[in-house]
C-alpha cells in the first residue's frame, strides 16, 4: 500500500520561504511521477510541480505561476520529494498535497493514483 506524508506547511508573511516535503512508502515501481497539487478555497485544485523518476533518470516541471520561486526536488534514498517555496505570495496560500502515479507524469490530478493528506500553508500580506 503506498503511501505519501506531506510535511512542513505553516504561516508566514509575503516573502517568507517554506519547504514543504513528502515522504513515500510502499513504492515498488521503477518508474512514477509524483508531484505537488495545491487547491485554495472556491478554487480547482491547481498543479505546482512535479518530478519524474526512473532509473537513471528524472526530469522536473513547475508552473509558470510559481516558476522562479518554487524548485521541486528528491532525495532517492529517503524516498522523499520537496517543494522549496521562496518570495511566496497571498495567492499562494492554499491546501497543498503530494501525489503520486506509477507511470509518466500528468497534468491532470485526476491521473494521480496516490494522494498525501495535504498540508496548509498561509501567506500574509
Amino acid at each position: 500500500q503506498v503511501q505519501l506524508v506531506e510535511s512542513g506547511g505553516g504561516s508566514v508573511h509575503a516573502g517568507g520561504s517554506l519547504r514543504l516535503s513528502c515522504s513515500a512508502s510502499g513504492y515498488t515501481y521503477s518508474r512514477y511521477c509524483m508531484g505537488w497539487f495545491r487547491q485554495a478555497p472556491r478554487k480547482e485544485r491547481e498543479g505546482v510541480a512535479r518530478i519524474y523518476i526512473s532509473s537513471g533518470s528524472s526530469g522536473t516541471y513547475v508552473a509558470d505561476s510559481v516558476k522562479g520561486r518554487f524548485t521541486i526536488s528528491q532525495d532517492n534514498a529517503k524516498n522523499t520529494i520537496y517543494l522549496q517555496m521562496n518570495s511566496l505570495k497571498p495567492e499562494d496560500t492554499a491546501m497543498y498535497y503530494c501525489a503520486a502515479r506509477s507511470a509518466g507524469c500528468s497534468s491532470s490530478a485526476a491521473a494521480f493514483n496516490y494522494w498525501g493528506q495535504g498540508t496548509q500553508v498561509t501567506v500574509s500580506s
